[in-house]
């Protein structure tokens, strides 16, 4: 008899470690329950699905699951709810059309992903209320942009998603306020790079900083938003962008070790301290290469990594995964903004001797067309230990040199290493002097002196 492999949850982690569980072993019953109707999407690309960059919803999808059903062989149930799962029997307990459900297992990958941090206050539950974390919740918020019903929108939380939203509504023709209860944008970046985005934000939308959600009332003109500290808003939509909490819970009851922020503690090949099963995705911790302790990042390269080396190991195979630094780079309106490793706050934080140093470079040869100004940030200690970098820039400047920052720490380069490397130029694409090689050069003198 086959043995049986389990996967709760069919996102970009839970499809992963489907397919990669299936190349280890072709014999292997491969089942993935879904609570929902849709798998293997691209939840990253619903900001520009609601901004019609992307016309149809079905252009997020990997592969439809009729796909995975015939071509690679997985048992792909959708509305399969689990309810909870039984360690000592190797059972999964499931709510499906049919009704209750069992299903027993050899192994269980749990990919359970996130859910929205919702603000507890009164009116969350509207029916003009979304958080952008589900297909139909953002095909239904693009029907409306699409029938002219949405002229004002509130876009609660001023971080990745919130000012990917705030762009993509304005994009339609909309009136957006974006409220942030800190006092800066994009609180994961260190100040001297939050005020350039915070600037850019302000040029296409209103910008109400330091100022919590209180109510959400319906009325007939709209939703009323109740803030506090500010005046009240009327929006025919809101979005609530306020983070993601890791789905631990079917674990965790389970008996499954947590760590920071309630996600699932894995080990590097995605184990979990159950036998049998195994975690990934955005209900995971996993180490941070720069401080090597157990973090919460919750992007979707990440996702499918760790649902890879998760599906290859439950399926006999071997892999691990040694973690991130941080990695993310996002388009705000005109600008584009990269982080990696520890901005300066998380290093002083985490106890580093940290330092920063800044430098503003081109984003390619002076005289030729639309060379720009790039802002790097880099952290690291009086010794030249590289902790982190940040930047900012115009257009696809930023992505590929927030990179060679994340390269560099994976691969344990210091500031000097930095400054050597040998990076490509050419006028079209880069100056001879490259951004992040400046701010190097910067922060060298430091490094020797402190030698």
């Amino acid at each position: 008899m086959a043995k049986r492999l389990v996967i709760v949850g069919g996102g970009a982690a839970g499809m992963s470690a489907a397919s990669a569980a299936r190349r280890v072993d072709p014999d292997l019953d491969v089942v993935v329950l879904e609570a929902g109707s849709h798998a293997a999407y691209g939840l990253c690309g619903l900001p520009y699905f609601l901004a019609n960059v992307v016309p149809e919803i079905d252009s997020l999808r990997a592969y439809p699951p009729e796909y995975f059903r015939e071509a690679r062989g997985i048992d792909l149930r959708f509305e399969a709810d689990v309810l909870r799962l039984d360690p000592a029997r190797q059972e999964v307990h499931f709510q499906s059309g049919d009704g209750l459900d069992v299903l027993t297992y050899d192994k269980l990958v749990l990919a359970c992903g996130a859910t929205p941090a919702l603000p507890p206050v009164p009116g969350i539950d509207d029916d003009h209320v979304f958080t952008i974390r589900r297909v139909d919740e953002s095909s239904r918020l693009r029907a409306l942009l699409d029938a002219g019903h949405v002229g004002r929108a509130t876009v609660v939380g001023a971080g990745y998603i919130g000012l990917e939203i705030a762009e993509a509504l304005s994009s339609r023709g909309v009136e957006v306020t974006v409220v942030e209860a800190l006092p800066r944008v994009m609180s994961n970046l260190d100040d001297v790079i939050a005020e350039r985005v915070e600037a850019e934000v302000r040029r296409h939308v209103e910008v109400r900083l330091g100022t919590r959600l209180r109510a959400l009332t319906r009325q007939e003109t709209g939703i009323d938003v109740d803030l506090d500290g500010s005046t009240p808003v009327v929006a025919d939509v809101v979005v609530i962008a306020t983070g993601v909490r890791p789905g631990s819970a079917l674990g965790a009851t389970a008996g499954a070790a947590t760590g920071p922020h309630g996600a699932l503690m894995v080990d590097a090949s995605m184990r979990t301290s159950i036998p049998n099963v195994y975690a990934a995705g955005d209900c995971v911790n996993v180490n941070h290469i720069v401080t090597g302790r157990p973090t919460f990042v919750p992007l979707g390269p990440a996702a499918n990594k760790t649902g890879r080396v998760a599906g290859t190991v439950a399926a006999g195979g071997a892999a691990y995964f040694p973690g991130v630094v941080g990695t993310a780079v996002v388009k705000v309106f005109e600008l584009s903004v990269g982080r990696t490793g520890l901005t300066l706050d998380e290093a002083l934080a985490e106890g580093f001797d940290a330092h920063a140093t800044d430098a503003v470079g081109r984003s390619r040869a002076k005289y030729y067309p639309r060379s720009a100004a790039v802002h790097v940030r880099l952290v690291h200690t009086v010794d030249g230990h590289l902790l982190g970098g940040q930047m900012v820039g115009t257009g696809d400047d930023v992505a590929k040199r927030i990179d060679v920052l994340a390269v560099s720490l994976h691969a344990g380069l210091g500031v000097s290493d930095l400054a050597d490397l040998d990076l490509s130029y050419a006028p079209p694409f880069a100056p001879v002097y490259e951004p992040v090689q400046l701010a190097a050069f910067a922060a060298r003198p430091s490094v020797r002196s402190a030698s």
